[in-house]
């Protein structure tokens, strides 16, 4: 039994929940209280309803997320909300979530993690927001159809692939979730293939006029890396099983 605020304290210092900035909904860190204890850790991308009920069945009591609770805003503890909050108190289930922090940490974050399994070995930060580089970026190792190969292994998925640059890409850039607005930034800075979740449409349109490859290979699914290696790593140091709880969203 490890105690809960011990767990998150160490958690906010090792993903620096207090020094990265991120939007006023996500909320980083310690959301939902329990008990006081940590059992067994749970990792899911999403804080939903089905999640929720999934981790309250295989006795989870402390939920990690990506996407926390609160991305409406203030509001009121009525319908979802009112719902979701019930099946964590009813349970004992704490929820902590990470955002930003976790996608720029250079261990355990979404875009260290899939440069990673990509085979990027030197890659470095890139992409800055509120003064925090959350991406990465690396030299290109391989052609481009060789690349969408890895990235599909990587994803266990299909990869939307608009090939408008070089076959042999130079410089990749990683950036996970819902990136793909970013691609007139991501131009600008000379990357030629960009590796993201989803993009609007209009981005398919722009890389297409920069002449730069953009991969899609879905916002769920480029975040499932994090939550995991967060879960693993807090499972090492505080002797806790962990579990995946796989909710895929379709994008």
């Amino acid at each position: 039994m490890t105690p809960l605020l011990k767990l998150a304290t160490h958690t906010d210092k090792y993903l620096r929940i207090g020094e990265i900035g991120d939007s006023d909904h996500a909320l980083n860190g310690l959301q939902v209280e329990n008990s006081g204890r940590v059992t067994k850790i749970g990792a899911a991308v999403d804080a939903s309803t089905r999640v929720l009920r999934e981790a309250a069945a295989k006795k989870v009591d402390l939920l990690l997320v990506h996407h926390g609770l609160f991305w409406a805003g203030l509001q009121p503890a009525t319908g979802a909300l009112f719902r979701q909050l019930r099946i964590a108190l009813e349970h004992d289930l704490a929820i902590y979530s990470a955002h930003l922090p976790l996608d720029a940490h250079p261990k355990v974050g979404n875009n260290a993690e899939l440069a990673r399994a990509l085979g990027f070995t030197s890659p470095t930060p890139f992409l800055e927001f509120k003064g925090t580089a959350i991406g990465l970026k690396a030299r290109g190792k391989s052609s481009l159809p060789q690349l969408v190969r890895k990235l599909e292994k990587a994803l266990n998925g299909p990869v939307k692939s608009f090939p408008f640059g070089p076959r042999h890409p130079r410089n990749v850039a990683i950036v996970t979730g819902a990136a793909g607005s970013e691609i007139h930034r991501v131009a600008a800075a000379g990357i030629d293939t960009f590796i993201t979740g989803e993009a609007p449409h209009w981005a398919a349109v722009a890389a297409e006029e920069a002449g730069i490859n953009l991969l899609l290979g879905g916002h769920y699914a480029t975040e499932t890396f994090g939550v995991k290696a967060l879960a693993a790593h807090l499972s090492k140091r505080f002797k806790v099983p962990w579990i995946f709880i796989d909710a895929p969203t379709g994008l």
